[in-house]
This record gives C-alpha cells, sequence and structure tokens, in this order.
C-alpha cells in the first residue's frame, strides 16, 4: 500500500499513528491523573477519602471544607500572601535590574562591557557555595526578613545572557535615530528597546516568577520566624515531612482530614502557575529562541 504524501512528506502508516497516538495517551494519563486525584482528593468528603485511604480520583460530592480551613487566617493564608508579596515583588526587582545590566552590556560603545560581561559568566560556572551566601546574606543583615527572599537571587547570570543576546539583535539603525533625534540612553531603553522586548522579557518574567514561587531553600536558610514563610517551605513541613496541621495552625475549629488538607495545599501551590503560563505561552518560543540566536 502507498504511503499519502503531503508537501512532499511521507506521512506514517495507520498503524504507526495509532501507535504514536496510544504512546501520547499513556504519557498524558501519567501526567493527568496524577493531578486529578490531587484535586479530586482535596474536595472528597471525608468518608470517602478514609474508606479510599487517602486518595481519591472521582469524589462522590464537593466539598470545599479543606479550602475553608485554609483560608481561614491561618499559617496558609499568611504563607500564600508572603509567596504572592516575594513573586511579584521579586520579578518585577529582577527583571528591571537584568535588563539594565543585559542592555548596558549590548552596548558597544560600553568600555567596560567585556570586564562586567566576563563576571556575569563567572557567576554561571563556579557557584559561592551555602556557607559563603549564609554568611554574606547575615553580614548585610537579612536574617529573619522577607527580602532574604528576593535578594540574594535577584539576578540570574543566564537570564542576563539571554537578554544581552536580544538586545544585540535589534536592528542599531533603531538606537541611532532615537539618538539623532535628542533621546537620551533611558529613554531610548524605555521607548524603543522594551516596547520591542515583550517576547523575551514574558519569557524571562516567567522564569523568574516560577523561580520566586517555587523557592523553599532560602527560606530554609535565612528564616527562623515562621511567620515570615513562604507557601512552597509550608508545602515542604505540613505535606513532604506529614507533619498534622491543627486548630492552631490553620485559625478554625473544624479540620477535615489531613490528606484533604495535604492536597488543598497542593492545588493552592500549583495553581497560580497554571493560570499565569497560558498568558504567557504565545511567547515563551519565539522569545527564547530569539533572545539565542546571537551571543
Amino acid at each position: 500500500m502507498s504511503r499519502r504524501i503531503v508537501q512532499g512528506v511521507p506521512m506514517p502508516s495507520w498503524p504507526m499513528r495509532i501507535f504514536k497516538g496510544l504512546v501520547l495517551l499513556v504519557f498524558c494519563a501519567v501526567v493527568i491523573v496524577p493531578f486529578v486525584g490531587v484535586l479530586s482528593t482535596s474536595v472528597a468528603p471525608n468518608k470517602q477519602i478514609n474508606e479510599s485511604g487517602g486518595l481519591v480520583l472521582i469524589p462522590e460530592s464537593i466539598d470545599f471544607a479543606a479550602y475553608r480551613s485554609l483560608f481561614a487566617g491561618g499559617v496558609v493564608t499568611q504563607a500564600l500572601l508572603i509567596s504572592i508579596f516575594v513573586t511579584v515583588v521579586g520579578t518585577l526587582l529582577s527583571l528591571t535590574v537584568s535588563c539594565l545590566l543585559a542592555y548596558a552590556l549590548s552596548r558597544p560603545e560600553f568600555v567596560a562591557g567585556r570586564p562586567i560581561l566576563l563576571v556575569v559568566l563567572f557567576s554561571m560556572l563556579f557557584s559561592p557555595g551555602i556557607i559563603p551566601t549564609y554568611l554574606v546574606v547575615k553580614g548585610v543583615g537579612l536574617l529573619d526578613s522577607i527580602w532574604a527572599l528576593i535578594v540574594p537571587t535577584m539576578v540570574s547570570a543566564f537570564n542576563v545572557v539571554v537578554l544581552r543576546a536580544f538586545f544585540m539583535n535589534l536592528p542599531s539603525e533603531l538606537t541611532e535615530s532615537a539618538r539623532m533625534d535628542g533621546a537620551g540612553e533611558l529613554k531610548t531603553f524605555t521607548y524603543i528597546v522594551l516596547p520591542l522586548s515583550r517576547a523575551v522579557l514574558s519569557v524571562i518574567g516567567l522564569f523568574y516568577a516560577v523561580a520566586y514561587w517555587n523557592a523553599f531553600f532560602s527560606a530554609l536558610l535565612y528564616l527562623n520566624d515562621s511567620r515570615l514563610w513562604p507557601l512552597q517551605l509550608v508545602l515542604r513541613t505540613y505535606v513532604i515531612n506529614d507533619t498534622q496541621l491543627g486548630s492552631a495552625e490553620l485559625g478554625t475549629e473544624l479540620l477535615p482530614p489531613q490528606a484533604s488538607i495535604q492536597m488543598a495545599i497542593l492545588v493552592v501551590s500549583i495553581v497560580p502557575i497554571l493560570l499565569v503560563y497560558p498568558f504567557l505561552q504565545r511567547h515563551f518560543a519565539k522569545g527564547v529562541l530569539t533572545g539565542a540566536v546571537k551571543g
């Protein structure tokens, strides 16, 4: 039997297409089924959770008691607000500093550009280590401060290199014409460069936001006050380490099953990034590929 040819490319046979579809279906199920189980367990009734051993795929009814207990003003509510603050403020600060540094390094007239670029590349190859970083954070007085979750990781060398490559690919005629019209470097950067960089800024912003949202190790090192814990450290403490959440931590007397509470914390920690990603997805491939064309 002859194979179909579409635009000069032979199409695979039907058995092969069915096999590939089944393989793709299996991989999708491996990803989706655990998430469905987490979501279903978080809204399942108490009796069904106890009978199923702690994991429910199809809930008999919907019960939001676990979410009501999480948002009753206890430790999870406070951790969620801290994570939102760290993610929003940290992403804005990181984008600002990274863009300014990358733009300066992309300008050929910047005399100190090459030495500073070598320092940035050196930081990608050699990490200072946990103890020196801790001593620096302690020395500047950031221990037990929410800024300890932002300042030590504010600038990523990889993101700076990607932004620099993107800025170098922009037509030089645009910036030259702006200078001829009397615009300074800051005005050129603000009104010419940034509007043309929405794709790469969306991608780098997503990188920073995901890193800030998922970070827990910085909080584990620098924060002794549990009132400053972000959501991911609460997730590690009360879900991964299987520590019981009581009335004192949740701020309510009516406690649903621990399995339901733990699954609800997982959902709360995952959903915000899932909601943000679709708005940035169309810029993702374009931003990464465009920024990686030229080094």
